[in-house]
């Protein structure tokens, strides 16, 4: 009897062991993954036949109630069967001038220790006979066609799920620096997807979004909430803006003149603390809510966030002579157009587009000139010695006209890599840009760039079309990063967006989260500021005159 029954429980331990038991969220996990496998690869769901997004919805029912692997591999076949045949076509030929960036592309999870074998086989057969589309995709490309996952449900789990393994995919496919980013996507979505079925209203969702979209990396990478316009009229600026230099945050210009006054607040004043809080433990507390390519990136975006708020009193610690001081401060909302005794105070001043220095030295601002404005610039500044072209802002395209006249020849500056829509996940590299033309009376002189975590995307590209004048100098700092388009999500109730084509020098050298590295690193000091003084400026002028 003993064996008998001894028999009979190792029977049963190994049907259980064979019946194995499975999370709900290394459920959602690989249906997350299927669910976007298919929708771009499956014939019929990427034409658009199918509401893809409502499917999920069906579905997600069956998979909650799955216990086991095998019930779970069941339950994600059969979802595929349901879909109908998938017709065998010819083996795919990669054409001979395409030449794929694969950095990004794994599909090695069709093997998860979750998946059955047959499971594992109908994947890899939709990879192998996948949708075809001889759409060319551009900078414009739109990837959120055939989506209807824009009606949030806060209180709905199945809702927030739908967002979630619809923003997820977009990135996992169509992120061309997915390849960068500091912890792997995979890892995001394991962490991420229990803090969205959290949530029990629409700030914590839109929060844990904010703090996903954050771990792209990617300075282009901004969250807006529609729903928060209505706070803006109730939202409270600080009356200027500054750097963070040595954990504390410089002011460097004041945007509200009258309000400044009113609180002795002047370019080159220390803050330390904002109600009570070090510069260095807000910049910890915001960290993780936005995305940046580097650090300075960070501290920029970062400023905006601290130097707001809803609270009309708040208390600023400055340092100043070596003393620890607090104000007691009103804050206001002097960008509200029905303020107009504040609103005035915060029009910026007009900037030169360029101007002659001592020394027969060249400046151009590239933020303000534009391109009708060229042709009196290079009047104006051909026989100079140098051109100082500050980037440290963004230029307004003017890039192609002025490189005509700095460059002796026509060169690529810079190539990039589209995703590739009929192998999704892929990248191909294509053909770059170029600037400049065959130019006798090109510019002889020296060219100098200013640069700095100001300097993003287009400023980037722009710097470097000059630098292929090749008698190029860049002075200054890290850069944000991001270089070239964008590609806009817009959810309804937010938006968000992302760097949506890879772009890097002829060589393949990386710009993203990298820069443009200068030649020479000049950063501004708080000394420096409170004395007025442009350092960066004045170590290119210095360069200039010595060479060094």
């Amino acid at each position: 009897m003993k064996k008998t029954t001894l028999f009979f429980l190792l029977v049963l331990s190994q049907i259980t062991f064979g019946q194995s038991k499975i999370t709900e969220n290394e459920k959602l996990i690989a249906t997350c993954k299927v669910w976007g496998f298919l929708k771009y690869y499956h014939p019929k769901v990427a034409n658009g036949e199918v509401k893809w997004d409502n499917q999920l919805l069906e579905v997600l029912p069956k998979i909650e109630k799955a216990q086991s692997k095998e019930e779970f591999s069941l339950v994600l076949e059969n979802w595929i069967d349901d879909l109908g045949p998938v017709r065998e076509i010819a083996p795919i030929i990669v054409p001979k001038n395409v030449e794929y960036f694969d950095k990004n592309f794994d599909l090695s999870w069709f093997n998860n220790k979750l998946f059955s074998k047959k499971l594992s086989k109908k994947l890899k057969f939709i990879e192998n006979n996948r949708f075809q589309t001889e759409e060319e995709i551009g900078p414009g490309y739109n990837p959120l066609k055939n989506g209807d996952y824009f009606n949030l449900k806060y209180d709905n789990k199945n809702s927030k799920i739908v967002w979630t393994f619809a923003y997820w995919n977009l990135i996992e496919y169509f992120f061309p620096y997915k390849y960068l980013m500091d912890q792997k996507w995979d890892v995001t979505l394991e962490k991420m997807l229990p803090l969205v079925l959290e949530t029990k209203n629409e700030d914590d969702f839109y929060t844990v979004a904010r703090k996903m979209s954050a771990k792209l990396n990617d300075t282009h990478v901004e969250f807006a909430i529609y729903k928060n316009n209505h706070f803006e009229e109730n939202r409270r600026y600080f009356p200027a803006t500054g750097k963070i230099i040595d954990n504390k945050l410089v002011v460097t210009e004041i945007l509200g003149d009258s309000l400044a006054q009113a609180d002795n607040i002047k370019v080159g004043d220390a803050i330390t603390k904002i109600n009570d809080k070090t510069i260095e433990a807000l910049v910890a507390e915001y960290r993780d809510l936005f995305s940046a390519s580097n650090e300075p990136a960070l501290l920029n975006k970062v400023v905006r966030k601290i130097l707001n708020g809803y609270s009309d009193n708040v208390n600023v610690e400055f340092f100043k002579d070596g003393k620890y001081t607090t104000k007691a401060m009103t804050w206001f909302n002097y960008h509200d157009s029905h303020r107009n005794e504040f609103k005035k105070g915060a029009k910026k001043k007009k900037k030169e587009k360029f101007k002659l220095l001592e020394n027969n030295i060249g400046y151009v601002d590239m933020g303000v000139i534009k391109d009708t404005h060229i042709p009196d610039m290079i009047e104006a500044l051909k026989s100079t010695k140098a051109i100082v072209f500050d980037m440290r802002n963004y230029p307004n395209g003017t890039y192609e006209q002025i490189a005509k006249f700095l460059n002796a020849h026509e060169e690529t500056f810079v190539i990039y890599t589209y995703p590739d829509f009929s192998y999704p996940g892929r990248f191909k590299w294509t053909e770059g840009t170029k600037c400049g033309s065959e130019n006798k009376d090109y510019y002889k002189g020296k060219i100098i760039m200013l640069l700095n975590e100001e300097s993003m995307s287009q400023a980037e590209w722009t710097a470097m079309c000059f630098q292929t004048a090749g008698n190029t100098t860049i002075i200054g700092s890290q850069t944000a990063g991001a270089d070239g388009n964008v590609i806009e999500l817009d959810f309804k109730p937010f938006h968000t967006r992302y760097s949506g084509i890879g772009v890097y020098y002829p060589n393949k050298r990386e710009t993203q989260r990298i820069g443009i590295v200068p030649n020479i690193e000049v950063k501004p000091t708080i000394k420096g500021i409170q004395e007025g003084r442009d350092e960066v400026l004045e170590r290119a002028i210095l360069f200039i005159e010595g060479g060094v």
